[in-house]
C-alpha cells in the first residue's frame, strides 16, 4: 500500500496573510526599517496559527536581513576606499570659470584599481536593491497561489 503526504490546503486568508508579509518588506522605501517592523509584526501575529504564513514569514524575514549582511559587507569595502581615494587626493583644487566646474590635483591613474573596486560594490549593490525588489513581488505571487518558496542566496537566521 503506497503511502501519500498529505495535501495541506491553505485558506485564502493564510495566502493573503503570507502575500502581505512579503509585500510589506516594501515598505523600506517609505518607512526606514519596515522591511524588518511589517513582516515581524505579520509574522508573529500568525506564525502560530498557520504553518504556512510561518514558513513565508521566516522566508521573508531571512531575506530582509541576508539583504542587511551584504549590503554592510559591499558598505564596509566601498566606503573606506573612496574616503581613502579622496583623503590621498587632498589639497583639491576646485576652479570656477563661468559655468564650468574643474577639479585639479585629482589622481585618477594612481588608485583606478581602487576606484575600480570600490565602484564594483556600489553597482553590485544596486544590482542586489534591483533583484531584491522582484524576488519580493514573486515570493508574494507564490504565497498568493499557496506555494512554499524560499529565496535563493538566503542565509537562515531564523529556523
Amino acid at each position: 500500500m503506497a503511502t501519500t503526504t498529505p495535501l495541506i490546503m491553505e485558506t485564502t486568508s493564510e495566502k493573503n496573510i503570507a502575500a502581505f508579509t512579503h509585500l510589506s518588506t516594501l515598505s523600506q522605501y517609505i518607512i526606514p526599517f519596515g522591511n524588518y517592523i511589517f513582516p515581524v509584526l505579520f509574522w508573529t501575529s500568525y506564525k502560530d496559527k498557520s504553518e504556512f504564513v510561518n514558513h513565508h514569514g521566516k522566508q521573508a524575514l531571512n531575506f530582509q536581513l541576508s539583504i542587511l549582511l551584504y549590503t554592510l559587507i559591499l558598505a564596509l569595502i566601498a566606503i573606506p576606499i573612496f574616503l581613502t581615494v579622496f583623503l590621498q587626493n587632498i589639497p583639491l583644487e576646485a576652479v570656477f570659470n563661468d559655468e564650468d566646474f574643474i577639479i585639479r590635483n585629482f589622481n585618477f591613474q594612481g588608485n583606478i584599481t581602487l576606484l575600480s573596486i570600490g565602484a564594483t560594490a556600489v553597482l553590485l549593490f544596486g544590482l542586489l536593491k534591483f533583484v531584491e525588489f522582484f524576488l519580493v513581488i514573486y515570493a508574494s505571487v507564490k504565497a498568493s497561489n499557496g506555494e512554499l518558496y524560499k529565496y535563493p542566496l538566503t542565509i537562515p537566521f531564523i529556523k
